[in-house]
C-alpha cells in the first residue's frame, strides 16, 4: 500500500517518536502503510565538532535560540512537496478545519521548536507556517507535533472503519458532541435518557442535536456564536 500522507518530523529528541503515534489507531494505520513517518535529528545538521544547535539571542535576554544555519540545513533536507510547519506557541491555533486541510495534503514537515524558538530569518526564508496547540507554553514542539499528527491521521481515508464517525463528533457541524451512554440502562441510580431507549430514530436525532446545542452554548460561546450566525 502506498502511503497517502507523509510526515517528516525535525526534532532534537528523535527518541520521542513514534511514541503515542505508534499505538492505537495511529499506530495501526502506520503499520498498515496508510501514512508514513520519518524522524530527522536536527543535531545531525550541525557542522561544528560539538554539534551545537543554539546560541545566545541578539539583544540579550534569557534562553537560547536555534541557530539559522542548522535549522536551514535540516529543512532543506526534508522531502519536497510537504507543507512546512513550525510548532510554536505564537502560531495559529490548531483546529479541526486545519486538520482536514492538512489531511488532504501530501504531507507535512514539522519543525519542533525548542529553547526560546527558531531564528526568525529561517521562518521567513522557508515561509514556515507557525501552529500552536493553544495559549500555553511547552518545553518543545514534540508533543504538539504528535497531537497534530494524531488529529490528521484519523481523518485519512480508510483510517476509521466507519467514516460516519467524523460527521457527528465535536466540531464537525460547528457544535460540541452530544453525550454518550452504554449498558447498563441504570448505573449507580443514574438512568440513560429515555429518548435513547425509545427506538425512535427521529426522536433520538432531535435529542442529540438539542444536547449538542446546549453543551456548545454553555461551554463554548465562541463556537455557539459562529453556529448561530451560519443558521441565519
Amino acid at each position: 500500500m502506498t502511503a497517502s500522507f507523509h510526515a517528516h518530523v525535525l526534532t532534537l529528541f528523535p527518541e520521542m517518536f513514534p511514541g503515542p503515534l505508534g499505538c492505537s489507531l495511529a499506530g495501526k494505520v502506520l503499520q498498515a502503510g496508510l501514512w508514513k513517518l520519518e524522524v530527522a535529528n536536527i543535531r545531525d545538521f550541525a557542522r561544528d565538532r560539538r554539534q551545537s544547535v543554539d546560541d545566545t539571542p541578539y539583544g540579550g535576554g534569557a534562553g537560547m535560540v536555534l541557530r539559522p544555519g542548522v535549522a536551514d540545513a535540516a529543512l532543506k533536507a526534508a522531502p519536497p512537496g510537504l507543507r512546512k510547519i513550525c510548532l510554536s506557541p505564537r502560531g495559529r491555533v490548531l483546529a479541526q478545519p486545519l486538520l482536514k486541510e492538512l489531511a488532504a495534503s501530501p504531507g507535512v514537515a514539522l519543525f519542533c521548536g525548542r529553547y526560546e524558538g527558531l531564528d526568525e530569518r529561517v521562518i521567513a526564508a522557508h515561509a514556515l507556517e507557525e501552529i500552536s496547540l493553544g495559549d500555553f507554553v511547552l518545553a518543545g514542539g514534540e508533543a504538539a507535533a504528535m497531537a497534530l499528527l494524531e488529529g490528521v491521521v484519523r481523518l485519512l481515508p480508510g483510517a476509521l472503519g466507519n467514516a460516519a464517525t467524523h460527521e457527528e463528533e465535536s466540531f464537525a457541524q460547528g457544535l460540541l458532541e452530544y453525550p454518550h451512554y452504554t449498558r447498563p440502562a441504570v448505573w449507580e441510580g443514574r438512568a440513560v435518557p429515555e429518548e435513547l431507549l425509545s427506538g425512535d430514530h427521529g426522536r433520538i436525532a432531535r435529542w442529540r442535536k438539542e444536547k449538542a446545542e446546549e453543551l456548545t452554548r454553555s461551554r463554548r460561546p465562541d463556537l455557539w456564536a459562529e453556529y448561530v450566525k451560519r443558521q441565519k
